[in-house]
């Protein structure tokens, strides 16, 4: 694993939690780096979760949903209590975790935010979420990944 440490996975391993890397040859043509992971990797899309990151009432805050939905902001900033959200700029949202845009993992971030993870990651025993670089994703249990991150657990996700 040398050369391929995050601070995603340096936090996994640090905590003792349970988890599985797996990484594939991303293709910078792609669309959705989400939906590249689940093909690549052979596993159902909603199963695999993209980190998004948004401004709620102006502060930044993550939502966390499944690949083949979007993330309802409306949703997502009334779970966190607040009134609007929106997108963040990209910029930010690299600033802020220290990841890059396709890469941003839940886990690990910089700076610690107020985390929404959708309620549908209840369904499965394990998830799918980046590592922390494009091409790398780490499975764990939903459980885990919301201890971690402090996460709320709320429907934020919309067809």
């Amino acid at each position: 694993m040398a050369g391929r440490g995050t601070p995603a996975t340096a936090l996994l391993v640090k905590q003792r939690i349970a988890h599985t890397l797996h990484s594939y040859e991303h293709d910078p043509r792609h669309d959705s780096y989400g939906l590249e992971a689940a093909q690549a990797l052979g596993i159902a899309p909603e199963r695999v979760f993209k980190t998004l990151v948004a401004e709620v009432d102006g502060a930044l805050a993550v939502g966390v949903v499944p690949v083949t939905t979007q993330l309802d902001l409306k949703a997502l900033a009334a779970a966190l209590g607040g009134k609007k959200a929106k997108m963040a700029a990209v910029p930010d949202a690299e600033r802020a975790t220290g990841y890059v845009a396709g890469g941003i993992s839940p886990l690990g971030q910089k700076k610690r935010l107020p985390l929404v993870l959708d309620d549908s990651a209840q369904g499965f025993e394990t998830i799918f979420c980046s590592a922390g670089r494009r091409g790398l994703e780490v499975e764990l249990a939903a459980a885990d990944l919301a201890t971690l991150t402090k996460a709320v657990l709320a429907p934020i996700a919309a067809a």
